[in-house]
């Protein structure tokens, strides 16, 4: 069994375990904590025997699943896929480990159910980046849509069905046309090697020879379906639904990782399977990326809830990482591999830190909170450290990824990469406008700061506060110390990353180049 197989194999089994504990919530939460754990410690022995100058794909593991048909079980790891498994496997920790300090479960709702769920996400996630066969990527691409729809719809907010069956429609509905494209595919094996197959490597080589207007409407199919789930301008609309009534851990994983799989999917489908259609196309990719730099920068600033605000926020990002891929350039696009990894952690903690408040404040509504530092400072510093990842400051980890962007993007689509320099400037205005307007100035409303700048009382009047609030407790730190320390540490050391992911960038670049 490979270090890939039992990722995926040891949270499902745990979601087996934890979904029978429905009477014990506290031994639920330890025992996937314990499962999400195990889970990350295996990727460590991963990312070791990864060999960044070997094999484009490495440790690789198959069987027929539909032999008739060309179609097997088969995983299998690249550079790009490995960093994001990584991420996921730090990330779903965190959501277990916060489960109570972010979140309280709807009455009535078991923390085993919630977890369960969690963990079944975690290991269809860590298997759609892992995938090497089209037809089972596909599957899992749609399957995974079913946990993420439950955690939303069974215990997000007022509106959660409505945010639940809209995310659920758009991603199955890109799933669909990514099928027909797919078939499409099939059928061209099957004409040239006179069987079908739905092998990624063995379709590589075959589809990538096609005419060019055969690859452009091929191209059309997968690229929705990506396009969908990053989410690009216009396909975004389901984000904000999503992220604003889904849990905070939820919303870590939704924002912080599901949406990685369209850029994945991109990178992996789209540019090597269809060289010719990624370049032909690639100015009106470039069109949208742009405008989702400034759509969502400018909507961002004037967002009232702070989980909008942070959807907005990440689909200017995906623009940026858009940039950097359908540019052509190998700086460019590591810097947007490397956006990939560092989105989900800036993000990842933005959401944390901002369920931690609204778990203090009662309230997602940025007006509703004010002077906060005044009351927790430890709380502030985590927001700020957040809100430098996310607007990119240097010295933190989003600032090396995103000025390989636009420093790679610049040499052939200067314009391009002009226009989204303001998105970095709009991108320190709004972080700063929302850390501005929560933790500064005067404490808002009846909230009474302590003696030596001890616990006051909740932050808005409006809801009739008057619970103690205090400042982060020993495990809340322990949840939000991983991440800082790595913003920081790949803030000024990015290598090992970087390292990892540039030769499957440059076996991308060689595909494309390589094209008719």
């Amino acid at each position: 069994m490979t270090w890939v197989l039992a990722t995926i194999l040891l949270p499902l089994a745990g979601a087996a375990v934890v979904a029978g504990m429905k009477k014990n919530d506290r031994l639920a939460t330890l025992t996937a904590l314990v499962v999400s754990l195990l889970t990350f410690l295996l990727v460590i022995p991963m990312w070791a025997s990864y060999v960044p100058s070997g094999d484009r794909i490495q440790q690789k593991s198959s069987m027929d699943w539909i032999p008739n048909f060309g179609i097997h079980i088969s995983f299998g790891i690249d550079g790009i896929a490995l960093v994001m498994i990584a991420v996921i496997g730090l990330l779903v920790p965190i959501v277990v480990g916060a489960l109570g300090l972010t979140d309280k479960l709807p009455a009535g709702r078991s923390a085993g159910g919630f977890l369960s769920l969690i963990l079944v996400q975690e290991a269809l996630t860590i298997a759609v980046f892992a995938a090497t066969d089209v037809f089972l990527f596909y599957v899992l691409f749609e399957i995974m849509l079913i946990p993420m729809y439950f955690l939303i719809g069974g215990y997000g907010g007022a509106n959660r069905q409505y945010a639940a069956v809209k995310f659920f429609l758009y991603s199955f509905l890109g799933g669909l046309i990514m099928l027909a494209s797919a078939i499409g595919a099939y059928s061209m094996a099957s004409d040239e090697l006179g069987k079908g197959t739905f092998d990624w490597e063995t379709l590589v080589t075959v589809v990538r020879d096609a005419p060019l207007g055969t690859q452009i409407w091929l191209f059309i199919g997968f690229f929705l379906a990506f396009a969908i789930k990053a989410p690009l301008v216009p396909f975004h609309t389901w984000l904000p639904d999503a992220a604003g009534q889904a849990p905070i851990g939820v919303a870590v994983l939704l924002v912080g990782v599901l949406d990685k799989v369209g850029t994945f999917g991109f990178l992996r489908y789209c540019l090597p399977m269809f060289p010719e259609a990624s370049k032909e196309l690639a100015p009106w990719v470039l069109v949208l990326a742009v405008a989702g730099v400034l759509y969502g920068s400018i909507l961002a600033a004037g967002q009232r809830d702070m989980k909008r605000f942070i959807a907005y926020v990440s689909i200017a990002h995906f623009g940026f990482i858009a940039l950097g891929i359908f540019t052509f350039n190998e700086q460019a696009m590591v810097g947007s591999v490397s956006y990939m990894l560092n989105h989900s952690l800036a993000t990842g903690m933005l959401i944390v830190v901002v369920g931690l408040i609204v778990m203090r404040g009662g309230s997602t509504r940025i007006s509703d909170y004010g002077g906060m530092a005044k009351v927790t400072p430890l709380l502030g510093g985590m927001l700020l450290i957040a809100g430098l990842s996310t607007l990119s400051l240097p010295g933190t980890n989003s600032f090396i990824s995103e000025f390989l962007v636009l420093l790679g993007s610049f040499v052939d689509y200067p314009v391009y990469t002009i226009i989204a320099t303001v998105g970095m400037v709009l991108a320190a205005a709004y972080v700063l406008w929302l850390y501005q307007r929560v933790m500064q100035g005067p404490v808002r409303g009846d909230a009474l700061i302590g003696a030596g700048g001890g616990p006051g009382t909740a932050i808005a009047p409006e809801l009739g506060a008057t619970k103690a609030i205090k400042d982060l407790g020993g495990r809340e730190i322990a949840i939000l110390a991983p991440m800082v320390v790595l913003i920081i540490a790949l803030g000024f050391y990015p290598k090992p990353v970087l390292d990892t992911i540039t030769p499957s960038v440059q076996a991308t670049m060689s595909s494309v180049q390589g094209g008719k």
